[in-house]
């Protein structure tokens, strides 16, 4: 017997494909345009939503049902937003130019959609172990598409990877240079982003037809 039952498995699982929180809810796409201009700050975003996530949904699962109807949404933006203080006293102390540089972005996950619709969806209904696989899940399935915006974005922009360059010296004209390349400074617009989630969205629908369907 594996560690996880069949069912659960699907909540880590589902997130990474056929119910992705970006590529199929449309949730979240605020930070896939505005800090995936580099490869590491996509990553860190999306580690932080893991923690807020996974965290957070645990933490609302706990307390369902002390939680007055009428004031859920503030106990859950008090949770999501206590849990976002952590991350960012994290960055500050630990990665200060990376903490820079994400911003004010780091804040806005408290208004992410994917959060606050785990908490909503799921969390209020459902157990601590289930609501984490939840938060873990979906926060994979959006940190996937982050990253490979991030990897595009950052490689035919910059010609860099994590600020290493991996395609040559555009100055010293080594590497690709050498034979005329270019970066692609579109790439480093939001616009791109946009461009590089819809293919990203083309293909999983070319992939999975039953995904048009279903809409």
């Amino acid at each position: 017997m594996g560690l996880l039952s069949k069912k659960d498995a699907k909540l880590i699982m589902d997130p990474l494909s056929d119910d992705n929180p970006i590529t199929i809810q449309v949730l979240g796409i605020c930070s896939a345009l505005a800090i995936t201009a580099e490869l590491e700050a996509s990553i860190v975003m999306a580690v932080s939503v893991m923690f807020v996530l996974g965290i957070g949904n645990v933490v609302i699962s706990l307390m369902r049902n002390i939680i007055p109807s009428k004031i859920r949404i503030i106990v859950q933006l008090i949770v999501v937003a206590t849990l976002v203080i952590i991350v960012d006293l994290v960055l500050k102390a630990f990665a200060y130019e990376l903490s820079k540089t994400l911003s004010v972005f780091v804040g806005l996950i408290i208004t992410n959609c994917i959060i606050m619709g785990r908490f909503e969806a799921f969390a209020l209904a459902n157990g601590p172990w289930r609501s984490f696989l939840d938060g873990i899940g979906n926060s994979f399935g959006y940190g996937l598409i982050l990253i490979l915006v991030g990897f595009f974005r950052e490689l035919l922009g910059s010609g860099t990877l994590l600020g290493y360059k991996v395609l040559g010296d555009p100055i010293e004209l080594t590497g690709l240079y050498a034979f005329g390349y270019e970066n692609n400074g579109f790439m480093l617009l939001s616009p791109m982003a946009l461009i590089i989630v819809g293919l990203i969205i083309w293909v999983q629908r070319s992939r999975n037809p039953s995904l048009i369907e279903d809409e």
